[in-house]
């Protein structure tokens, strides 16, 4: 542990210098990072506005090759995230993310450039390869700024700008979408070109606005390195030092259960998440408005979404109940989903769709930082398993509303809800009771075992193994 820069100070000024250094992270790496987070969100789904401007019907497509389309960003997206966090550690935070979203804004600018449905797909695929790192990577890397009680706020508000996305995102389409015949290019062309070349922008202008891990961030003093690496300790977390990759934490991560549990968790959120932000401007379409109304129809909900997200994730944090967070808020989902399915009128199938986001988005972000509060090395390469996975769901998400379904979309409405309630649901109360079960024996000294005739230096890498170790449950 590094030397305490507040060694013999009363409690009273420890918390005052504490709460000082929270606001000055805070103000350093939440709103650039959410940010960035926004417009990653905006360029995977601002495809979704690009087919009610007449993105199918220009480049000939059928609505199965749309749907492909959809299909291979999330491939690409789900098989690369696991690798990301390696490559994180391995480069700078300030090379690697502003590198990544360079690269994605090139190719959001070459999807307005492309003639058919050869070119479209290329482009969705090379874009889920460009996109992978920035979710597992920027969620890992908040995790070694912030205690386990800290970190819920933090990456609620982080991930809260994918629901301002879609709130925002409608906007712009609608408001891009006028500039149709200008240089030639459809209404829809333009919203991926001039989100591209702003995406570009806002990468280069990142080397600057992204900093490296806490000990090596050049905004701290020394002594603001030595606290944060300190506090994290004493929360029985990793050092939040540069750590270099090592495979025993690959394979410390394939063999916890909570490893599979958490995939599971989140493929039940994160499934449903993508279904419903590609889908929603078709599926208000469907209830009678034309493509601008329905893409501003789209905001409400997206930002009913995002105070949820951030008052569960105020509420975790003090409460450290984040299973039960999971398990509470996916029954809005899921009665916002029998609605979809189950009504034909109008204005309870929209306020279904209110449900829907505030069910789905609050639990993304609660599920990602339950699973990190409870690893402690090994958990960037859990992290990215667990978000890969989910994010493979996308497969699935992308190919089950289909136009010949419509304007029901019933077997879309009817997969979404099986999502909540099997996996989201289910897993929450499988895992809530799991690490119930472990912190009781914990409590009762049956893993005290563990740590016999071991070194300290080999008890502190137990990580989470650790008999002290409580699970956030």
């Amino acid at each position: 542990m590094p030397e305490d820069p507040d060694a013999g100070l009363s409690t009273e000024e420890r918390a005052a210098i504490d709460k000082r250094l929270l606001w000055k992270l805070d103000l350093k790496l939440i709103p650039w990072l959410s940010f960035l987070y926004l417009i990653s969100f905006l360029d995977r789904t601002n495809i979704g506005n690009a087919k009610l401007d007449g993105l199918i019907k220009d480049l000939k497509m059928t609505n199965n090759q749309y749907n492909i389309s959809l299909t291979v960003f999330f491939i690409s997206y789900a098989l690369f995230e696991p690798l990301t966090n390696v490559l994180l550690k391995r480069w700078r935070p300030s090379i690697f993310i502003p590198g990544i979203m360079i690269m994605w804004g090139i190719v959001m600018t070459c999807m307005g450039l492309v003639h058919n449905y050869g070119g479209l797909v290329a482009a969705r695929f090379f874009l889920g390869v460009a996109e992978a790192g920035l979710f597992p990577g920027v969620n890992y890397y908040l995790s070694c700024w912030y205690k386990r009680s800290e970190f819920g706020i933090r990456a609620a508000i982080f991930f809260s700008a994918a629901a301002l996305a879609g709130s925002f995102g409608g906007l712009l389409a609608a408001a891009i979408a006028k500039m149709k015949g200008i240089g030639g290019k459809p209404g829809w062309a333009w919203i991926f070109i001039l989100e591209g070349l702003a995406t570009i922008l806002v990468g280069i202008v990142s080397y600057w606005m992204v900093h490296d891990f806490p000990d090596e961030a050049t905004f701290l003093s020394p002594q603001d390195r030595a606290r944060v690496i300190r506090r994290l300790q004493e929360d029985n977390q990793s050092s939040a030092e540069h750590e270099e990759f090592k495979m025993s934490y690959f394979w410390a991560s394939v063999q916890d259960w909570k490893t599979y549990a958490f995939a599971v968790i989140y493929m039940g959120c994160d499934g449903a998440l993508y279904a419903f932000s590609l889908f929603l401007p078709s599926i208000i379409a469907q209830l009678g408005y034309t493509s601008t109304r329905a893409n501003l129809l789209s905001v409400p909900p997206y930002a009913a979404a995002a105070i949820m997200t951030i008052s569960v994730g105020w509420y975790a944090d003090r409460t450290g109940r984040r299973g039960l967070c999971n398990i509470v808020i996916s029954f809005l989902g899921i009665a916002g989903f029998v609605m979809l399915l189950g009504s034909q009128k109008a204005g309870v199938k929209y306020a279904g769709t209110f449900l829907g986001a505030m069910g789905i988005y609050p639990t993304i972000a609660n599920t990602i930082v339950w699973c990190s509060n409870n690893g402690v090395y090994k958990r960037g390469v859990t992290l990215g398993f667990v978000i890969g996975w989910g994010n493979l769901n996308g497969v699935v998400s992308s190919n089950i509303y289909r136009q010949q379904d419509s304007p029901l979309y019933r077997p879309g409405h009817g997969t979404v809800l099986a999502y909540l309630v099997l996996f989201l649901l289910g897993g929450s109360i499988i895992t809530t009771l799991g690490l119930r079960g472990e912190n009781k024996k914990r409590a009762e000294g049956k893993r005290d075992g563990r740590i016999a005739g071991l070194s300290l230096g080999e008890i502190e890498m137990l990580g989470d193994k650790k008999p002290e170790f409580v699970y956030t449950v």
